[in-house]
């Protein structure tokens, strides 16, 4: 039998219902109050379970200077220029644009033949075989070029040495040499004569000088092959030196220059780093040099009567 909230409270003793109905009239009015304060405020916030927000400005300031600008980011476009025609230049060559040695274009005239017989080319025109860099203090680059060697600027020597057997009497040694930079010798001629040893130097002393170092301790300076000649620079100069019993002669292109009796004579090379050429050496001081056409042959005498004084 179901019964309304009415007819239960009925049921309870008129004291105790008097009592619950005013408990009701109070704490109604006081719960709506309540509800209506809780809903006016704004709600409150766990400062220690939620993180505060980092100040805006910094943060900012700091992301803005690592990143970099869009404009930066973004890779720049050249324009590639073309012809009239509308097409593209081909692309440069490596020789148009790394750097080269330059050889003077009188370097390029071919060598003139050799007179007589009996010739052996010292020299293959191709590598170094048969030859190496003399070990000077100092020396520049030595670089084999197609039909020739260059010798670069040293401080102050360069040259190469001949490593196979070579005579030591009865021969003559012929070669073409040009100075390419600077303003010394730039060929110094280095030979056995017998059991000894000199130098035939060719534009030293300042760049004119040609005589044999050294007769009896003076050298190309002091004796009496000395001659001066103006030569020019990047221009081949054909060079030979021929070596016989008591006779030392040499030739610069078809002229003889020095033709020394050297019977009594002391033979010997100038003091010096030039003592490293030797059997047979060719070097240039504080110049650059370029040779070529390197040969030897064998002879019997002398080619030209003795001069006390030539």
């Amino acid at each position: 039998m179901k019964m309304s909230r009415m007819s239960n409270f009925n049921l309870l003793p008129m004291p105790l219902a008097k009592m619950n109905f005013s408990l009701w009239r109070s704490l109604v009015p006081a719960a709506l109050v309540l509800v209506a304060g809780c809903s006016s405020q704004p709600a409150k916030h766990d400062v220690s379970s939620t993180p505060a927000p980092p100040p805006p400005s910094q943060p900012q300031q700091s992301q803005a200077a690592a990143l970099p600008s869009p404009a930066a980011a973004e890779p720049k476009l050249v324009a590639t220029p073309v012809d009239t025609a509308g097409r593209f230049p081909a692309p440069a060559s490596p020789s148009a644009t790394e750097p080269k040695d330059n050889l003077p274009p009188g370097l390029a005239k071919p060598p003139a033949p050799f007179e007589g017989e009996g010739w052996q080319a010292l020299f293959n025109g191709e590598n170094l075989e048969g030859w190496r860099e003399t070990q000077f203090a100092g020396h520049g680059e030595v670089q084999c070029r197609p039909g020739l060697i260059l010798l670069k600027m040293g401080d102050p020597f360069t040259g190469v040495n001949y490593t196979n057997q070579f005579p030591t009497m009865n021969y003559e040694v012929a070669l073409d040499a040009a100075r390419v930079m600077g303003s010394d010798f730039f060929c110094g001629l280095t030979v056995p004569v017998g059991d000894s040893f000199c130098s035939l130097i060719v534009g030293g002393w300042g760049g004119s000088l040609v005589g044999i170092s050294s007769l009896d301790g003076m050298d190309a300076s002091e004796n009496q092959t000395t001659k001066f000649i103006n030569f020019e620079s990047g221009r081949w100069y054909r060079i030979r030196l021929r070596v016989t019993q008591r006779r030392i002669e040499a030739w610069l292109d078809q002229e003889q220059l020095i033709n020394v009796d050297t019977t009594d004579r002391r033979i010997s090379l100038r003091p010096g780093d030039i003592e490293l050429s030797k059997p047979l050496g060719v070097a240039c001081w504080q110049t650059s040099a370029a040779v070529r056409e390197i040969k030897v042959r064998r002879v019997t005498q002398p080619a030209a009567p003795a001069k006390s004084a030539m």
